[in-house]
């Protein structure tokens, strides 16, 4: 795709938007639906906070030339001409980078990659407020994801080894003061691919991505505890993972619509969720979770319920 006119210097306003811009600048090329989302967030964040002052006034007003350069190159994607779609494809994106860093996590690998996956995702979450309110599960992955990055940077600058998994958080942890210790010393350039990379397109199939996160837990309680080494597998040679298609329900092959049912609005909205959802996991190559998203959009049509 053609290059990104460069912005000029972050006014110090603007501080609290920096690593949203780095992750868009970093995913220019690995993923533009996300480059876009992540700078659509940042204007609408600097505009809350400082659109009279000249300089951050000139530099939104270039932002927004980046806004527009990029809408016109994406513009037949219907990530971008759909919201439905590109809530889908984001959120899709954050949690499975995510669930990579909470895999390498519980398994007790812990290396600066693994730290950043930590942080973007929970930038990227931020970046899904563009689209509405975060559900009660995104903001606790949130808060999760920039604690764990926060603590395991820190542990490993201290030569301590961090504890794996979801323990000693507290609930009254202010993660939001720490930020940007999270992204200290990380990576600011894409990495070099390996197996310990995150790549959306490498990542082993799970029924987590999406919608499909249990709520109640800050990081998901049924997460695999590892995924599989890839011990001399270089990152072209990368093997298809084996995928465990959910039981189908088998009452609806044979289920017509209810003469009574009455369908409101919302819940054709919420079907149609569910289809994008299954769509944009199917961009991943994530059969589990696009067959219960479907599953789900045709209970919900045929019968009323959820």
């Amino acid at each position: 795709m053609a290059s990104i006119a460069t912005l000029p210097p972050l006014p110090p306003q603007f501080k609290s938007i920096q690593h949203h811009l780095r992750t868009a600048q970093e995913h220019d090329k690995r993923d533009p639906v996300v480059a876009y989302y992540c700078r659509l967030y940042a204007m609408q964040t600097g505009m809350k906070i400082d659109s009279k002052t000249p300089e951050c006034r000139k530099f939104l007003s270039r932002l927004m030339d980046q806004l527009e350069a990029l809408k016109k190159q994406l513009g037949d994607n219907e990530a971008i001409t759909q919201e439905i779609v590109g809530s889908a494809h984001l959120e899709n994106y954050a949690l499975k980078m995510f669930l990579y860093a909470d895999n390498e996590d519980r398994a007790g690998r812990f290396h600066k990659n693994m730290i950043k996956s930590f942080y973007t995702a929970s930038l990227l979450i931020d970046v899904i407020t563009v689209f509405g309110e975060l559900t009660d599960e995104n903001v606790k992955h949130r808060k999760y994801a920039r604690w764990k990055a926060t603590y395991i940077h820190n542990c490993l600058k201290n030569g301590e080894t961090p504890q794996a998994g979801p323990v000693g958080i507290e609930e009254d942890n202010d993660v939001e003061e720490n930020e940007d210790a999270g992204a200290t010393s990380l990576p600011t350039q894409p990495l070099q691919p390996s197996s310990s990379t995150y790549d959306p397109s490498n990542m082993p199939s799970s029924g987590y991505a999406g919608i499909q996160i249990p709520p109640g837990a800050h990081a998901p309680a049924n997460t695999p505890a590892e995924v599989p080494h890839s011990t001399g597998v270089t990152g072209n040679t990368i093997q298809p993972t084996p995928q465990t298609i959910p039981a189908i329900d088998p009452t609806l092959f044979s289920t017509v619509s209810q003469g009574d049912i009455r369908l409101t609005p919302e819940d054709f909205a919420r079907a149609q969720k569910y289809c994008k959802y299954a769509g944009s996991a199917l961009q991943y190559e994530d059969v589990s979770t696009a067959v219960q998203n479907l599953q789900k959009a045709l209970k919900l049509l045929t019968t009323g319920r959820e």
